[in-house]
């Protein structure tokens, strides 16, 4: 199969979708990798590096879409690549179908095969492909929300575990999987006083049972998120339903709880945000302030450390991006329901029932 790696466009994204560790197992298993040339600068990986592990370089990202049966990205096609996509053509990727209409009726026209990362389900329940990028995203989350309650940010002015004789930032988890749990441990880990909310009780005890004393489980629900904001310094929303749009958590008439200079990070925007305030920011353009209060919704998150990223990236996408060139989708996705289940949109029709839902089609 032909494979194409192209150079990612979106605002601020470093991350490249394959290492050269990666290429080198794609194309000793005889596979044609096509890479741009410039793809892996942003994570530190030279076009030489890409060649010598067997590469084909091309100079354009029209080029490699135009050579490649499959193109294994990181985000969503953005505009500009929407007219580059042909009939049939494997797009592997994170999607978030979702929170973009737009995209989606894009994908529709142009009848290529969309397998969606977060949508690839084991038996167990886990999101494989998800799974990484929430851990960089979760423990970014404190890193960011630790900065932007820094007063010269237009945060509080507050140190996140507080010195001697001061207390430390209070800290509101909103989602107790992957993302919600590794934040937790972060802000735990740097001092915070820290409370986890979620509606599964079954994942509360476990929690309770692995992360540190000073972190504390609630049961989420509108009255106990509303008791917890009046001395909360610090939110972070990673409420996530598989595929479908985040739920809003926290309403505009929720922000008037909080103290000016409090912080939200909605790690949740790729699905539409678990902050009815939200809306896509950028790393370059990071944040904004609704009603006295800091909101930080970068929609890749983890692509402030591409080079951690990708290869953390790589390490789970490889063996589903060798399997689909091994045997071609069709046959690839019979023969393992994780990976079908990554399906969205299938020349043109929609196979993933929550956005057929979402979007009445």
């Amino acid at each position: 199969m032909n494979i194409g790696i192209p150079k990612e466009i979106k605002n601020n994204e470093n991350r490249v979708a394959m290492t050269p560790a990666g290429v080198t197992v794609l194309s000793k298993a005889g596979h044609k990798v096509y890479v741009q040339r410039t793809a892996g600068e942003g994570s530190g990986f030279t076009y030489q590096e890409y060649e010598k592990e067997g590469a084909i370089l091309l100079a354009t990202i029209e080029e490699v879409y135009k050579q490649a049966d499959m193109i294994v990205k990181v985000k969503e096609p953005i505009e500009s690549e929407y007219a580059l996509i042909r009939k049939g053509q494997l797009i592997f990727t994170y999607f978030h179908f979702a929170s973009d209409r737009a995209l989606t009726d894009a994908m529709i026209k142009q009848k290529g095969i969309c397998l969606a990362y977060e949508t690839v389900r084991t038996p167990q329940g886990r999101l494989p492909l998800l799974d990484p990028m929430s851990e960089v995203a979760g423990r970014m989350s404190i890193q960011e929300g630790a900065r932007f309650l820094e007063k010269p940010q237009g945060g509080m002015g507050m140190l996140l575990g507080g010195v001697t004789g001061v207390k430390p930032v209070r800290v509101l988890i909103l989602g107790g999987g992957t993302v919600g749990y590794n934040a937790a441990r972060m802000a735990a880990g740097l001092g915070a006083e820290v409370t986890i909310a979620d509606i599964n009780t079954a994942r509360m005890e476990y929690l309770s049972s692995i992360l540190p004393p000073n972190v504390t489980t609630l049961y989420s629900s509108v009255a106990n998120i509303k008791a917890e904001l009046p001395s909360t310094n610090l939110v972070v929303g990673c409420a996530l339903v598989r595929g479908d749009k985040a739920p809003h958590l926290i309403t505009r008439d929720m922000l008037k709880l909080m103290k000016p200079g409090s912080v939200l990070v909605d790690v949740a925007i790729d699905q539409g945000g678990c902050f009815e305030t939200s809306h896509p920011t950028t790393h370059s353009d990071p944040i904004y302030l609704v009603d006295g209060i800091v909101h930080y919704a970068v929609a890749n998150i983890p692509g402030a450390v591409p080079y951690t990223s990708t290869m953390a990236l790589t390490n789970v996408t490889l063996p589903y991006a060798l399997a689909l060139a091994n045997k071609g989708w069709k046959k690839a996705c019979k023969e393992d329901d994780s990976l079908a289940q990554g399906l969205n949109i299938v020349e043109g029709k929609v196979v993933f029932k929550p956005i057929a839902d979402l979007y009445g089609l």
